[in-house]
């Protein structure tokens, strides 16, 4: 009798090796290679006596087509981060690290949702019905009618929903620990996380649920589990925030149904989580408008416009290589943008630390703030205090030219908005005056560099750190 053939998959990436080696040469992940037993499917033994397929009717592009109907969560935040609310028959991925808020998020949304009569269905995996039930209470929810049950087991839980009324939304917390009987595997690997998964979107797109599977992350962010399921969802979202500050971000990475790269910004309170229906005017709190080295950024959130600081430090260095340190934004681009400052803007920094920060915790990753990091980094150097009413926003070239960057109309506009009556960008072919702050419009990175150090030499400004091979030539 022949030996049943055996697979080790990593649970990493997902990649299939035929024999056990401690690294994975797909990710270069250690120890990440599980046994697994092969299952059925096409080329596999058990396929061979599969039935023929079903002839089905196919159809044109031409026809009538309706918009997807919506479920509102009740939550204005969490709406505009799926694209107007919950469509039916959809299925959410959220990620997030542990303690960030998911459960909580999510036990809100369950509860407004049955509080206007909608059947709604939490499953938790993780932990008992009565914690669950507890957390409610604390955050005042436990008048409202979610069903709740604490299951793992796939098939038992759809033959439940499958029952009586069909849910107009189910929670599932978390994928990592459901499993189905079709795969011969412990919960958790990658195998059972894909089968789980593969069978609660039949469910969904049979019955008309829509169902939000919580997902848990690795140490660098990214969503546990093979990526297929990403693949196989119809949104991603992923739950920012530091433990530090208290605020969280619903960051959307796709939707089928919306635009991608929204965001939804939370508050962390006693009673849960508050939407903050201004994140421009949090981010900005408490800035110090008379120190050197801080520009405000007008920056683009999905279809969402928001404002935040860029901070710099630029010190001389005692060591051979200057340290480059950075939060919230991208490291290659400041090196690239460090190196467009000294080749074209005569700004000496190689000799120097240079430490740039996000205030608030925010993650920027537009271009659009290469203006408002120069901004920060050359005021920081020469001492020059920035105007407290001016925002910063274009896109360096490598030939230190400022691109345009689009939605300059609506980042003028919110900028009008919170007080800031000037801006420093550059001259796009669609962008109005009217628009919002009176704008200098730049072609140059040399043109905001000579108007930084005008500052320093006329308005008032701290004294500069200076080094003998430190200088700017405006």
């Amino acid at each position: 009798m022949a030996k049943a053939r055996t697979n080790f998959i990593c649970q990493n990436c997902g990649a299939i090796a035929p024999r056990w080696q401690g690294k994975c040469e797909a990710c270069n992940e250690w120890n990440s290679l599980v046994e697994e037993a092969p299952t059925a499917g096409i080329g596999a033994a058990g396929a061979r006596g599969a039935k023929k397929g079903r002839i089905f009717a196919l159809e044109g592009l031409s026809g009538e087509s309706k918009p997807a109907p919506r479920l509102l969560s009740g939550i204005a935040e969490l709406d505009r981060v799926t694209g107007g609310g919950f469509v039916p028959g959809s299925v959410l991925l959220i990620g997030g690290e542990p303690g960030i808020g998911k459960s909580t998020l999510l036990i809100q949304a369950c509860a407004s949702m049955a509080r206007r009569g909608q059947r709604v269905v939490y499953i938790s995996g993780e932990e008992a019905a009565a914690q669950v039930r507890l957390r409610a209470e604390r955050l005042g929810l436990g008048d409202a009618p979610v069903e709740l049950a604490a299951e793992t087991a796939v098939e038992d839980i759809i033959a439940t929903l499958s029952a009586g009324r069909t849910p107009a939304l189910v929670v599932i917390d978390s994928i990592q620990t459901m499993w189905t009987e079709t795969a011969d595997s412990t919960p958790g690997t990658v195998t059972q996380v894909r089968g789980a998964a593969q069978a609660l979107i039949r469910f969904a797109k049979l019955s008309g649920a829509c169902v939000i599977l919580v997902g848990h992350v690795t140490k660098d962010g990214q969503i546990a589990g093979p990526r297929v399921v990403e693949h196989m969802v119809d949104a991603v979202a992923s739950f920012e925030g530091d433990g530090s500050h208290h605020f969280r971000i619903l960051r959307n990475v796709k939707n089928r149904f919306g635009p991608t790269d929204e965001i939804g910004v939370f508050e962390m309170t006693g009673a849960g989580l508050s939407e903050v229906a201004n994140p421009s005017a949090l981010f900005l709190a408490g800035r110090d408008g008379s120190a050197p080295g801080a520009a405000v950024f007008a920056g683009m959130e999905g279809t969402r416009p928001v404002l935040v600081e860029i901070q710099a430090l630029v010190a001389p260095s005692a060591l051979g290589t200057p340290r480059r340190a950075v939060v919230g934004w991208d490291p290659s681009r400041l090196s690239m943008l460090v190196a467009v400052l000294e080749a074209h803007g005569r700004v000496k920094l190689g000799q120097h630390d240079i430490y740039l920060n996000v205030a608030g915790g925010m993650k920027i990753s537009e271009p659009a703030a290469d203006l408002a990091a120069a901004a920060a980094l050359v005021s920081s150097l020469t001492g020059a205090v920035l105007p407290s009413d001016m925002v910063f926003f274009g896109e360096v070239g490598l030939s230190g030219a400022v691109r345009p960057v689009p939605h300059a109309n609506l980042r003028l506009k919110e900028a009008k908005k919170l007080g800031f009556s000037r801006a420093v960008a550059p001259q796009g072919p669609n962008d109005k005056a009217e628009a919002g702050a009176s704008t200098r419009a730049i072609r140059h990175i040399g043109e905001a560099i000579a108007d930084i150090a005008a500052l320093g030499r006329s308005g008032p400004a701290r004294e500069p750190v200076r080094s003998p091979q430190s200088r700017v030539d405006a």
